[in-house]
Protein backbone atom coordinates (compact mmCIF):
# COMPACT_ATOMS: atom_id res chain seq x y z
CA UNK A 1 0.00 0.00 0.00
CA UNK A 2 2.89 2.31 0.92
CA UNK A 3 4.39 1.94 -3.16
CA UNK A 4 0.90 3.51 -4.55
CA UNK A 5 0.79 6.65 -2.28
CA UNK A 6 4.15 6.65 -3.24
CA UNK A 7 3.89 6.45 -7.69
CA UNK A 8 0.46 9.02 -7.03
CA UNK A 9 2.85 11.17 -4.89
CA UNK A 10 5.34 10.99 -7.73
CA UNK A 11 2.96 11.44 -10.61
CA UNK A 12 1.20 14.33 -8.34
CA UNK A 13 4.87 15.92 -8.11
CA UNK A 14 5.64 15.49 -12.20
CA UNK A 15 2.29 17.18 -12.91
CA UNK A 16 3.11 19.88 -10.89
CA UNK A 17 6.33 20.22 -12.71
CA UNK A 18 4.69 20.10 -15.92
CA UNK A 19 2.17 22.76 -15.28
CA UNK A 20 5.02 25.40 -13.93
CA UNK A 21 7.09 24.55 -16.75
CA UNK A 22 3.83 25.04 -19.26
CA UNK A 23 2.89 28.30 -17.16
CA UNK A 24 6.44 29.77 -17.71
CA UNK A 25 6.55 28.87 -21.11
CA UNK A 26 3.38 30.61 -21.91
CA UNK A 27 4.34 34.21 -19.97
CA UNK A 28 7.72 33.27 -22.01
CA UNK A 29 5.93 33.56 -25.54
CA UNK A 30 3.29 35.96 -24.35
CA UNK A 31 6.80 38.09 -23.95
CA UNK A 32 8.29 37.26 -27.66
CA UNK A 33 4.87 38.50 -29.32
CA UNK A 34 4.49 41.47 -27.10
CA UNK A 35 8.12 42.17 -28.23
CA UNK A 36 7.90 41.10 -31.61
CA UNK A 37 4.24 43.09 -31.91
CA UNK A 38 6.24 46.16 -30.58
CA UNK A 39 8.66 46.21 -32.83
CA UNK A 40 6.80 45.55 -36.13
CA UNK A 41 4.52 49.05 -34.82
CA UNK A 42 7.54 50.85 -34.45
CA UNK A 43 8.66 49.92 -38.08
CA UNK A 44 5.53 50.98 -39.58
CA UNK A 45 6.20 54.41 -38.25
CA UNK A 46 2.39 55.21 -36.50
CA UNK A 47 1.97 57.91 -34.59
CA UNK A 48 1.14 58.28 -31.04
CA UNK A 49 -2.38 59.27 -29.54
CA UNK A 50 -0.71 62.37 -28.41
CA UNK A 51 0.65 63.52 -31.68
CA UNK A 52 -2.57 62.50 -33.15
CA UNK A 53 -4.48 64.38 -31.26
CA UNK A 54 -2.32 67.70 -31.70
CA UNK A 55 -2.43 67.54 -35.34
CA UNK A 56 -5.99 66.90 -34.85
CA UNK A 57 -6.54 70.13 -32.57
CA UNK A 58 -4.60 71.81 -35.12
CA UNK A 59 -6.83 70.80 -38.41
CA UNK A 60 -10.27 71.47 -36.34
CA UNK A 61 -8.92 75.08 -35.68
CA UNK A 62 -7.96 75.73 -39.26
CA UNK A 63 -11.14 74.63 -39.95
CA UNK A 64 -12.84 76.96 -37.82
CA UNK A 65 -10.57 79.76 -39.33
CA UNK A 66 -11.57 79.26 -42.91
CA UNK A 67 -14.91 79.09 -42.01
CA UNK A 68 -14.63 82.51 -40.73
CA UNK A 69 -13.22 83.74 -43.36
CA UNK A 70 -15.33 82.44 -45.78
CA UNK A 71 -18.16 84.40 -44.17
CA UNK A 72 -16.08 87.37 -43.90
CA UNK A 73 -15.71 87.16 -47.69
CA UNK A 74 -19.30 86.63 -47.81
CA UNK A 75 -20.31 89.85 -46.15
CA UNK A 76 -18.01 91.72 -48.21
CA UNK A 77 -19.14 90.41 -51.35
CA UNK A 78 -22.71 91.16 -50.33
CA UNK A 79 -22.39 95.10 -49.44
CA UNK A 80 -23.42 96.94 -52.45
CA UNK A 81 -20.66 98.64 -54.57
CA UNK A 82 -20.33 102.12 -55.02
CA UNK A 83 -21.07 103.22 -58.20
CA UNK A 84 -18.25 104.58 -60.34
CA UNK A 85 -18.14 108.05 -61.11
CA UNK A 86 -17.80 109.87 -63.89
CA UNK A 87 -14.30 111.10 -65.10
CA UNK A 88 -13.50 114.94 -65.07
CA UNK A 89 -12.69 115.91 -68.22
CA UNK A 90 -8.88 116.98 -68.29
CA UNK A 91 -7.90 120.55 -69.40
CA UNK A 92 -5.61 118.47 -72.60
CA UNK A 93 -9.29 117.01 -74.05
CA UNK A 94 -10.74 120.37 -73.48
CA UNK A 95 -8.13 122.26 -75.51
CA UNK A 96 -8.29 119.35 -77.86
CA UNK A 97 -11.91 119.74 -78.62
CA UNK A 98 -11.86 123.54 -78.91
CA UNK A 99 -9.36 123.67 -81.74
CA UNK A 100 -11.47 121.34 -83.82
Amino acid sequence: MQSRNRIFDDMSQLMSNALGVAQGAKTEAETAMKSMLDRWLADRDFVSRDEFEAVRAMAQKAREENEALLKRIEALEAKPKPKPRAKAKTAATKTAKSTK
